[in-house]
């Protein structure tokens, strides 16, 4: 999960020491409009997003958050992706440094929300995944952003117009959500969620800001799930039945789906790198409140995945789920 961003934050901005790009270089922004964005939230999501957008698109960013601890744990995540990618393009160590400066020169840290909105085209938000904290942080921002900047959710499973039910109606139309996929530098696909408030104009602008930052959106309307995590999670949910009813082991599923349908992953491999809190989060969301989905068989509850969260077990990030990793990226077959 991403930290929280709470509302009257102290001020503090820093800026890496290096030269801003010139107005040149920064064409690219020209081409959607966009010049600046904040995204709020430092965590591997809100990080990745910075780093394409300042990379890939060559805008300037301002990454938001709670504490200098949380900008500079972000910081570090964009850093070191960039010495990966600039160290594989160039044999010049020299020259690997030089384009990682430039990139990390568009981004400046701030712990000031709105400070940071009152200068920025598009505000992204990638934090918690709590509605309440996603509603207190849009408000804070309705309030501080210029009236054409427009608002966007990384939500995974929040309906947006739940969240933009927190600001004004004028706003509403300049509302949408940008789904980001983990690793964002290179997970290619973006879904842009369009609320039935949102503008024509603002929906295009998301689509050519995301293509500027070197990603493939596609649109889809604000309906549970979107389009990947509303195939995704009840496919996953039926291989968990599967197993609960004794039909295969989960490494019988996990093959079968790798060698017989193509997969990189089976579903409970799947599941251990998303986390099983949040792919139990997000279907018990479904299964109490979705639209179309409420007390459905196909987001019924799973009972081993219930067990396995109550123990404590989320996956890959916690050392052990439906496996149990003894290293980084390595996994031992129970």
């Amino acid at each position: 999960m991403l930290p929280r961003v709470k509302p009257h934050v102290a001020a503090m901005a820093t800026r890496r020491p290096a030269q801003w790009m010139p107005a040149a270089a920064l064409a690219t922004a020209a081409n959607h409009n966009v010049k600046q964005i904040s995204v709020i939230g430092a965590g591997l999501m809100g990080a990745g997003i910075a780093q394409v957008a300042a990379h890939q698109a060559a805008v300037r960013v301002q990454l938001v958050d709670t504490s200098q601890a949380h900008l500079q744990k972000g910081e570090s995540i964009i850093l070191a992706s960039l010495k990966r990618i600039f160290k594989k393009k160039s044999a010049d160590a020299a020259d690997a440094a030089r384009q990682t400066d430039e990139v990390m020169a568009r981004i400046t840290l701030s712990t000031s929300t709105e400070q940071s909105a009152a200068s920025s085209d598009v505000l992204v938000e990638a934090i918690v995944e709590n509605l309440e904290a996603k509603r207190r942080l849009f408000r804070q921002l309705d309030a501080a952003a210029p009236a054409h900047a427009i608002f966007a959710s990384n939500t995974s499973s929040l309906p947006i117009a739940d969240i933009a039910a927190a600001v004004s109606a004028t706003r509403r139309a300049q509302f949408a959500g940008l789904h980001f996929f983990n690793p964002v530098p290179q997970m290619k696909l973006v879904e842009v969620i369009r609320i039935g408030e949102t503008q024509p104009q603002v929906f295009e602008t998301l689509l050519a800001l995301t293509k500027a930052m070197g990603k493939v959106p596609v649109s889809c309307k604000d309906t549970p799930g979107f389009i990947v995590n509303r195939l995704l999670v009840p496919y996953m949910f039926e291989a968990l039945r599967l197993v609960e009813r004794g039909d295969a082991t989960k490494e019988d599923v996990d093959t079968a789906m790798k060698l017989g349908a193509g997969y990189p992953m089976g579903p409970f491999e799947l599941m251990d790198y998303v986390g099983l809190d949040t792919t139990k989060f997000i279907n018990d969301g479904w299964y109490q409140s979705g639209k179309g989905l409420q007390g459905s068989k196909l987001t019924e509850p799973s009972p081993l995945l219930d067990q396995l969260v109550a123990d404590g077990k989320f996956g890959r990030k916690s050392g052990e789920g439906f496996y149990a990793y003894g290293g980084v990226g390595a996994s031992t077959k129970k």
